[in-house]
């Protein structure tokens, strides 16, 4: 079973020791003990969104960054749970977001939807 706490934990461990900081320093500038900052790095407490807030401006590192960093190592752990349990990982499916030379547009139907058409070797479509 993947924790989040403990993902979330390494990447925080993490971005400390990336800027040679120290517990210490960081509890005292986030004003949590360092206890539970320990607590929270090893994975063994949940952070609550204030606190995370809390940490991640003493590290001055964007929430949205160390989520993208939790977010990528929860990828990671998912494939490797499932290359264990020899189980076939779902491809994702996401749009391409490429740029796309549109040769004409036709007139909006009359359900509201555009008919956009674009040379056939311009555009990679996935069917779901």
């Amino acid at each position: 079973m993947i924790l989040l706490r403990r993902l979330l934990g390494d990447v925080l461990r993490r971005q400390r020791q990336r800027q040679g900081r120290t517990l210490r320093e960081v509890s005292s500038s986030a004003r949590v003990s360092l206890g539970y900052l320990s607590e929270v790095e090893r994975g063994q407490k949940e952070a609550s969104s204030e606190l995370l807030s809390a940490i991640c401006d003493a590290l001055d590192v964007r929430m949205s960054e160390l989520m993208r960093e939790v977010s990528d190592e929860l990828s990671l752990a998912e494939l490797a749970e499932s290359a264990a349990a020899s189980e076939p990982v779902p491809t994702p499916v996401r749009p391409m977001l490429n740029s796309v030379s549109v040769t004409s547009v036709a007139g909006v139907s009359a359900t509201g939807r555009v008919t956009i058409k674009a040379p056939a070797e311009a555009v990679n479509v996935v069917a779901a």
